[in-house]
């Protein structure tokens, strides 16, 4: 199964979720993104039919190894591109907001570039 953008975002989500919560449901899902439980539920299955999470009999979400390191990686390039946009002086939630959306885009290459920057640029 290959990911689309929206993907990403639910598992980065339930990874989020679940290092704050412990434990993630779907309606943890809905509130966290502000989406209707029909349009989380319908992800949900997809996302579990492709292998990137298990639902048990309580309803609780857990990521798969595959869907743990889609959500790892996208998560740190969120977290690193907030910091960077931060850094030239986009303020937040701009830099937040921004971060979001190119997540998804950045190339493995540009990414890592950009974290061996971040690097070197610490205090």
């Amino acid at each position: 199964m290959n990911l689309q953008e929206s993907g990403e975002m639910y598992l980065e989500t339930i990874l989020v979720l679940s290092e704050k919560k412990g434990i993630v449901r779907s309606i943890d899902v809905c509130d966290h993104m502000g989406f209707s439980k029909p349009s989380v539920s319908r992800a949900i299955h997809l996302l579990e039919d492709g292998g990137y999470l298990t639902v048990d009999e309580k309803g609780y979400l857990t990521l798969t190894d595959e869907g743990r390191n889609v959500a790892a990686k996208i998560y740190e390039r969120h977290k690193l591109l907030t910091a960077f946009l931060k850094q030239i002086g986009v303020e937040d939630p701009i830099a937040t907001d921004d971060a979001c959306r190119m997540e998804h885009d950045i190339s493995d290459i540009t990414f890592e570039a950009l974290k061996r920057y971040m690097e070197t640029t610490e205090n």
